[in-house]
């Protein structure tokens, strides 16, 4: 449970950092490099998660790296999904419904069977 937790606040400041400069208007007169240091900025925070999150995931024998991959990307979209819908007023259409659907089976199908010798 810490993996996944950790997880999803590396990708909440994931996804501050990649998609959150689109609505901040601070920066909207900036040059590209400054959105560029001030996102990276915010993707160090991420990576203080991301890190301990593997580490933490795959060392106790939890998950494979496999296993961590594909739950991660699940993740990402689900925290996308939420950004998207508050902060960038997109609404979730029926085909990325069914796209985050095939995720979810993925993550299912990555870790309801044991996986091979490692």
């Amino acid at each position: 449970m810490k993996t996944i937790l950790l997880l999803v606040c590396s990708n909440v400041f994931m996804t501050l950092a990649w998609y959150g400069h689109l609505k901040l208007r601070f920066l909207d007169n900036k040059p590209l490099v400054w959105v560029i240091l001030f996102s990276w900025g915010i993707a160090l925070l991420e990576y203080c998660f991301m890190v301990p999150a593997n580490r933490l995931g795959y060392l106790s024998g939890t998950f494979t790296g496999y296993q961590l991959k594909i739950v991660q990307e699940c993740i990402t979209l689900g925290v996308f999904v939420i950004f998207a819908w508050l902060v960038l007023k997109e609404k979730l259409t029926w085909n990325y419904g069914v796209s985050f659907g095939f995720l979810l089976l993925a993550v299912y199908f990555a870790t309801a069977f044991k996986p091979g010798v490692r």
